[in-house]
């Protein structure tokens, strides 16, 4: 058997007219065969702060009454070897000339979901994608996006990509971590800093991976991966 892993994706700000400039998909992803370990884990770093192993912990809710809590999950996903981070970051939206290349912004989106995960992906394994539900059209999404996946992977026997599920992410202790990663990438995008808390955590994320979370990683960036997609050049 091919190894295999999970790979729970999550994204922010994805729809064309949502007043939002900055976009960012992500994904967190490790050996299957190691997922209950880390699920368990987060329970226990949940439990450790008083929280039940059911609430969810996201990006949102950051504050300082649970700045500990975050920073232990943070500082675990580093410390954990089989634990790896990668997020796309679209600086700017308003950028975007969908016309001029002949696309709908959902075309472009699915690129842009490919163009995240294909670092991920290898021709030797095999991979499960959770796609944490965001809106009512998740089920018609992931049958194309497991499509535009498949065929630029020349995965046309699906060997690679097993179907795409969707979760909910108070279901799923990883798809947290993911959750927690992406909102601080997108909040150092966006150049917030309402937040005292929530600029603990950035500022932390930066310690540990040694990056300013709004640049490109070097391709084989294993642990912590970043690309910044500008829109001057190409949306093709």
């Amino acid at each position: 058997m091919p190894p295999s892993y999970n790979v729970y994706c999550d994204e922010s700000c994805h729809l064309e007219h949502d007043h939002q400039g900055v976009m960012v998909l992500g994904a967190v992803w490790c050996r299957s065969d190691n997922t209950r370990e880390v699920m368990t884990r987060v329970k226990e770093i949940k439990a450790r702060h008083g929280v039940a192993a059911l609430t969810e912990v996201k990006w949102v809710k950051a504050s300082p009454a649970k700045l500990a809590l975050y920073l232990e999950l943070v500082n675990y996903f580093f410390d954990d070897d089989d634990l790896h981070f990668r997020a796309l970051i679209v600086p700017d939206k308003g950028k975007l000339d969908h016309a001029s290349f002949r696309q709908q912004h959902d075309d472009w989106y699915f690129k842009m979901y490919f163009d995240m995960i294909k670092v991920i992906l290898g021709p030797k394994n095999e991979y499960r994608i959770f796609l944490d539900i965001k809106d009512t059209r998740s089920a018609s999404k992931v049958v194309k996006l497991h499509e535009v996946l498949c065929n630029n992977m020349y995965d046309f026997r699906r060997e690679i990509l097993k179907p795409i599920q969707t979760v909910r992410s108070h279901e799923v202790q990883i798809l947290q971590l993911c959750d927690i990663l992406l909102g601080a990438v997108a909040y150092a995008n966006r150049d917030l800093h309402r937040s005292a808390a929530k600029q603990r955590l950035v500022d932390g994320i930066k310690r540990r991976s040694g990056y300013s979370l709004r640049q490109t990683t070097l391709y084989g960036e294993d642990k912590f991966n970043l690309f910044a997609w500008r829109a001057s050049e190409t949306q093709a």
